[in-house]
């Protein structure tokens, strides 16, 4: 990725402190980043810094280096634009075509994938204007995220805030990868597990597996910027970000998952099964810490007895006609892959389902993913092997044309 070159641009609001570190994850992925600052973003980071991070001098106006012609060399140049934090002021600008400083300049000039990221205070963001304005600029192809909802600038909290850099750095590496983020799936209520279940063994162990959520949470993450109302029932997850704008609904045992996952199926118009539950749970559960020694006969062999099969409950409510949500089902296996998977996609009767292979230590907590898509009218889609951002995208464009 070295010859890759990042445009980072950054608007005058007080969080663009986070573009450092979003400067930091594209430069540790071997990009060559560039900054391009508004004149008011130096109010609140010296040039100084985003040049001893970028390596790269630092320029704001059209005016600067007129002998490179660097209004447009820096724009023509870019394999990626990404504006983090995008003001309403700068979000309106660039709507409407504006040249007037570096930064709108080269996004006017670009002709490569652009990724906004907007921070600014909720009623800016909800005003009529900005909305207009960031509805122009998705209508050209470029990718406005929906920005996360949480503590801004004094005691305000709500919808504007800037998503966290990692996140951002995860989707505009996806947009340049798959495409810009269309918003598809307005209007749409989706319900997606994440994560492994834990069951107690004592207060204080417990049986669990290596899932970490990210699949589950990069599926809601792409969900909630294609326009979804988005809401993640999550296992242990290892404290990832929260998807912008959805809600998390934390559980730890299967059969917490599968009250929490019941209660939400029925609005839904599409289910998607991702943690990765336990299918089984200690027949008894000490009430203090077993100590060496000191178990009983009962207790120092692990009796298990079956956890309810949350999948199979979704698709009888379906059946039932008390959803009508497209189903979509996940499968971890180590042998005999598309086999198997074809298997539980029967015995389970979803309409798909994700099949991979975990042999190895491959999958669980790792940043790749790929598999296949089995449907259950015969069909099958190769996923390819990328991130779980990118594999993320690529279930969801199979969701959608199975006719979610």
């Amino acid at each position: 990725m070295s010859d890759f070159q990042v445009v980072v641009g950054v608007a005058g609001g007080i969080a663009a402190y986070k573009a450092c570190h979003l400067v930091r994850d594209f430069k540790e992925s071997g990009a060559n980043v560039r900054v391009v600052p508004t004149p008011n973003a130096l109010n609140f980071v010296g040039a100084a810094t985003f040049e001893a991070l970028s390596g790269h001098p630092v320029d704001t106006g059209v005016f600067s280096r007129v002998d490179e012609v660097q209004h447009v060399r820096v724009g023509q140049e870019a394999d990626l634009v990404v504006v983090a934090p995008a003001t309403a002021d700068v979000i309106a600008r660039i709507a409407a075509g504006r040249a007037d400083d570096l930064l709108t300049a080269t996004v006017l000039v670009a002709t490569c994938p652009v990724v906004i990221a907007p921070a600014m205070h909720t009623e800016m963001w909800h005003n009529a204007a900005t909305q207009a304005n960031v509805a122009t600029l998705r209508s050209r192809g470029i990718t406005v995220l929906e920005p996360a909802s949480g503590r801004l600038t004094g005691k305000d909290t709500g919808p504007g805030r800037l998503l966290e850099p990692r996140q951002i750095a995860e989707l505009a590496r996806t947009v340049a990868s798959t495409g810009p983020i269309a918003r598809t799936l307005e209007g749409k209520r989706v319900v997606i597990s994440a994560g492994g279940t834990q069951e107690n063994i004592d207060p204080v162990r417990f049986i669990g597996n290596r899932s970490s959520g990210k699949q589950g949470f990069a599926l809601a993450e792409i969900a909630a910027q294609r326009g979804a109302q988005v809401t993640v029932v999550a296992g242990d997850t290892n404290d990832l970000d929260t998807p912008a704008g959805a809600e998390v609904v934390r559980v730890r045992s299967t059969r917490d998952l599968e009250a929490a996952m019941n209660e939400r199926v029925a609005e839904a118009d599409v289910v998607i099964m991702a943690a990765a539950v336990a299918d089984f749970r200690p027949e008894r559960v000490a009430t203090s810490k077993l100590k060496k020694g000191q178990a009983d006969d009962a207790l120092s062999t692990l009796r298990l007895k079956e956890n309810p099969d949350v999948l199979r409950g979704i698709v009888d409510k379906r059946n039932a006609r008390e959803t009508k949500a497209v189903i979509v089902g996940f499968a971890a296996e180590t042998d005999d892959v598309l086999a198997n998977g074809r298997a539980k996609l029967e015995r389970k009767g979803a309409d798909l389902l994700m099949v991979n292979s975990v042999a190895g230590g491959k999958v669980f907590g790792e940043e790749r993913n790929s598999g296949w898509m089995l449907g259950a009218d015969g069909s099958e889609v190769e996923v390819p092997d990328g991130t779980k951002m990118e594999v993320a995208v690529r279930i969801w464009d199979a969701i959608e044309t199975y006719g979610a």
